[in-house]
């Protein structure tokens, strides 16, 4: 077992496929993108399997999700979704995604043994959308998801990440938009991960601020009968239910205690925090000719010296030098 040294069972896999996106969101990178990893820097689709398949088979990690950058963008991603879903304890497989490509890509997924997603979607007015992600592409994140919905990837969550003054109006109707379409929405802190290291706390909408909003529209009462354990969101029955919103409050409301997440980046790197600042390389391992049970050890090392919690409010805290496009989210 992936074990730390305060306690903490890591059973949930975060696998980034790429750095690359096909967004440029503000909270991310800047408008010209970044300079993205070589492709032979990137581990090759039997690699991503191996190192998956070691997780599952030998170290209980029993929930893969799959992200990027966009991992939409990977040619190979059905097939390593195929492959993940063929492993034996089989995992849970999710993907996180822009929503571009899947109108295309929801049902060959499903068929590949997918079985949901996470999509970011932070506004629905299209012209806030173009100054967010300079791209004009919300129609196709809005015909993704309903893509994904028809697919049978349920439940379809939803992630919205607020800015002052610049979507933070639209709590409300992403709520309301969520609960038409059936989808099950999740506000997240913003956190310091963009490449411009441009974060400040007095810009971030706080968890509590997103409650206000909303129950300036809705009634909202916390799911008490829900255990949230590793759960990263607070979930909130809506109007007296069925229908529930979850807040993530990253940094006000820290979880650290009880994460469950391990991450292996795109180009092979593990990382037991996101916002580590060391890494373990397996990738060299892996091209070196190391063994499953090196390669275990050198894992298991890895999550052993995870601290005990993202340490953003000290004042010793330093933003990672990898933004979350390519560690992974």
């Amino acid at each position: 077992m992936l074990v730390d040294s305060f306690g903490r069972t890591a059973t949930d896999l975060r696998v980034s496929l790429t750095d690359r996106c096909n967004l440029r969101c503000t909270y991310c990178m800047p408008p010209e993108g970044l300079d993205w990893l070589p492709k032979p820097e990137l581990l090759t689709d039997d690699e991503v399997v191996r190192l998956v398949r070691l997780g599952v088979q030998r170290l209980g990690i029993t929930e893969v999700r799959y992200t990027g950058g966009e991992p939409l963008l990977r040619r190979g991603i059905a097939d390593i979704v195929r492959r993940t879903a063929e492993l034996s304890p089989r995992p849970q497989i999710s993907v996180t995604t822009n929503g571009i490509g899947l109108a295309r890509l929801a049902a060959p997924l499903a068929d590949a043994g997918l079985d949901r997603v996470n999509v970011s979607l932070d506004t629905l007015d299209a012209e806030v959308f173009k100054r967010l992600a300079h791209r004009d592409r919300l129609a196709d994140v809005l015909a993704g998801l309903a893509a994904a919905r028809a697919a049978g990837l349920l439940p379809v969550k939803v992630n919205a990440v607020l800015m002052r003054g610049v979507n933070d109006h639209e709590a409300v109707p992403l709520l309301r938009y969520c609960l038409d379409q059936g989808y099950q929405l999740r506000f997240i802190e913003q956190m310091p991960l963009d490449a411009q290291h441009g974060w400040t706390r007095e810009n971030m909408i706080t968890a509590d601020e997103i409650l206000d909003r909303l129950g300036a529209a809705f009634t909202l009462e916390p799911d008490e009968p829900a255990e949230r354990g590793s759960a990263p969101a607070e979930t909130f029955v809506v109007d007296g239910g069925p229908a529930r919103v979850g807040v993530i409050g990253s940094v006000t409301r820290p979880f650290c205690g009880a994460c469950d997440r391990v991450r292996l980046t795109a180009d092979g790197q593990i990382r037991n925090c996101l916002f580590a600042t060391e890494e373990s390389n397996l990738r060299d391992a892996v091209r070196a000719g190391a063994s499953d049970e090196d390669l275990a050890g050198r894992w298991r090392q890895a999550v052993w010296t995870k601290r005990a919690g993202h340490g953003i409010d000290d004042p010793s805290f330093l933003q990672p030098a990898r933004p979350m496009s390519a560690i992974g989210g």
